[in-house]
């Protein structure tokens, strides 16, 4: 299953939280968490950092049904 994959099903399914600079640029932005689900929805892996210093991450590249484009970043825990 393609990462992408994983990431719409946990979005899905509600498995998912922001973090305090997450939730603080989606309000600088007038980003909404539906916008952001739709970018995932509709969106793509453009970058995998699987090393990154603070866990596993990538960037998704999407589009909400309005056409805006967002990046979303996307970090996991390990373990």
């Amino acid at each position: 299953m393609a990462l992408i994959d994983e990431i719409r099903i946990k979005f899905a399914q509600g498995q998912f939280e922001f973090s305090k600079h997450a939730v603080d640029q989606a309000i600088l932005r007038d980003i909404s968490v539906q916008e952001i689900r739709e970018a995932i929805a509709t969106g793509e892996v453009i970058e995998d950092y699987p090393n990154d210093k603070y866990g596993p991450s990538c960037l998704i590249y999407g589009l909400t049904r309005q056409g805006r484009p967002l990046h979303v970043h996307r970090g996991w825990a390990e373990g």
